[in-house]
């Protein structure tokens, strides 16, 4: 059976780091791959709000994430800490690709928990209509 592959990107524009909560955490004792989408959707309103914008308004535009894809790698437990590093690419007219490399510290070395990425599209909530990405967002998140 064919597995998803991302290329991650060899810059990122943002990090944060994010704590891992409780409630992350499944029956199985480690993080769900529910929560990692949470952790993803974290990690981009705070990317977002690092270049002046939230997910309603980039530049005037609002945005609908067309889709997810995760790659798992390794588990991640309650009190780990994520860093996740995150940058948009792959822009289109409409839309763009956002990539995030999350990581967690191990005792020696830094562990890859997961590659993902999200295709975001830009929406106008009024219009109810997709719109073009707006060139002063171009310009920030092409840095």
């Amino acid at each position: 059976m064919a597995r998803i592959k991302i290329s991650l990107p060899d810059t990122f524009q943002f990090n944060c780091q994010i704590p891992v909560r409780i409630t992350d955490v499944n029956y199985g004792g480690h993080v769900g791959n529910d929560a990692i989408l949470s952790l993803i959707h974290e990690a981009r309103m705070q990317y977002f709000s690092s270049i002046g914008y939230t997910e309603m308004n980039v530049a005037g535009a609002g945005m609908i994430m067309a889709d997810v894809a995760i790659e798992f790698k390794s588990e991640l437990f309650y009190g780990d800490v994520l860093t996740v590093s995150v940058t948009a690419g792959e822009f289109s007219k409409v839309g763009f690709d956002i990539f995030y490399k999350l990581e967690k510290q191990g005792v020696e070395k830094t562990i890859l928990v997961a590659a993902a990425k999200t295709g975001m599209v830009c929406y106008d909530y009024k219009m109810k209509k997709i719109t073009a990405v707006p060139e002063e967002a171009l310009k920030k998140m092409k840095r």
